[in-house]
């Protein structure tokens, strides 16, 4: 199995996306600078996790306002099964009431304006889509 982290979908991995339907659960492995790197400059005194905070506290109010939002976080501590390279520093689980809503999120002002922290911040990420509810494993 290969793992790549990224910041930033492909346009072909995005036009996948909004061909879903209903309520998803997005699964976010981060990944840290160990600095944040804002392109003007600013707050070079930041860890790119303090930057990533940030956007995720706005984040979570974009996403409260379109009927979803951040409904997990926490940090890795260690691998039980399975192997990678090198672990992700947090784990979050971001709802969203469509996949469609995560596009207006993303296409609105709210979001450009604050996602230059989420760039600062980030060395890469992993991001899986899920249909949140007990029937995919046990219906």
């Amino acid at each position: 199995m290969k793992v790549e982290n990224a910041v930033t979908p492909e346009r072909e991995q995005v036009m996948e996306f909004i061909g879903g339907e209903g309520r998803i659960a997005m699964v976010n492995l981060l990944k840290f600078k160990e600095k944040a790197e804002y392109p003007d400059g600013r707050d070079a005194d930041l860890s790119g996790e303090e930057a990533y905070a940030r956007y995720a506290e706005a984040m979570n109010k974009l996403l409260k306002a379109n009927g979803g939002g951040i409904t997990f976080m926490g940090r890795v501590n260690n691998l039980l099964l399975g192997e990678v390279g090198e672990l992700w520093d947090v784990v979050a689980i971001a709802e969203y009431s469509s996949p469609q809503s995560l596009i207006t999120i993303a296409s609105s002002p709210e979001f450009q304006a604050i996602e230059v922290h989420r760039l600062a911040g980030l060395a890469g990420q992993l991001n899986i889509t899920t249909t949140p509810g007990e029937e995919a494993v046990f219906g």
